[in-house]
């Protein structure tokens, strides 16, 4: 059973997700926030597997909140449900450590998903969506005149190397598979290595290691 802390101001919304999670099986709403601190709060004496968290809230927003939530190191994860594709507040949450976003109008089925691959760690941001979002933000933040070697870099392979730049651009396995003339089950090997190596959580923070080290640059 996979438990889900729903955080968002708008009562309606987090009526209408609850009621879809407790018809879907497999997933069990513990509760619910209207801010960002009682989405701390909540997440700290519930433990949920996931918590889906708006972004625009009163008091604590969600992006400060997530923050908070990944900071404790716990278990929890935490999925970003927006309204804008192209929410910059969005892109902050994922630096923070948020696993992925999706969209609110996102289809039923769509966020069940979801909230499953947040679950078991997987990233939960359309390819093309990430490179959007990176090529719109990266400039600002990620891309430094001369970046400094990461030295988490150093222990990587040639070809894991290959794999986190393909991972920079938002190709998923089957496109890196097709580019680098490989089979998708050494793919899914070689990223699980490379996330290892690089102490990332997901694909996203992997995306986001390569743009510091200057692997991949905003276009």
């Amino acid at each position: 059973m996979t438990t889900v802390l729903i955080a968002d101001d708008q009562p309606l919304q987090r009526m209408g997700v609850r009621m879809l999670l407790e018809g879907t099986p497999g997933l069990e709403p513990v509760g619910e926030a209207g801010h960002g601190a009682a989405a701390v709060r909540l997440a700290a004496e519930l433990r949920p597997d996931v918590v889906l968290m708006d972004i625009r809230m009163p008091g604590m927003d969600g992006l400060e909140a997530t923050r908070r939530i990944v900071a404790t190191g716990g278990r929890t994860r935490v999925l970003i449900v927006t309204t804008f594709d192209l929410d910059e507040y969005a892109y902050d949450a994922l630096r923070a450590g948020a696993g992925g976003f999706l969209l609110k109008d996102a289809r039923p089925e769509e966020l069940v998903a979801g909230i499953h691959a947040v679950a078991s760690g997987d990233a939960v941001v359309a390819p093309s969506l990430t490179r959007r979002l990176l090529d719109a933000y990266a400039h600002r933040v990620l891309a430094p005149a001369s970046p400094v070697e990461d030295p988490r870099l150093r222990s990587l392979t040639d070809r894991e190397r290959e794999v986190l730049v393909a991972i920079g651009h938002g190709w998923n396995n089957t496109e890196i598979a097709e580019r680098l003339v490989l089979t998708e089950s050494t793919v899914k090997k070689h990223v699980g290595r490379v996330l290892a190596k690089i102490g990332a959580r997901d694909r996203i923070q992997a995306v986001i290691a390569a743009y510091d080290a200057g692997l991949v640059r905003a276009k």
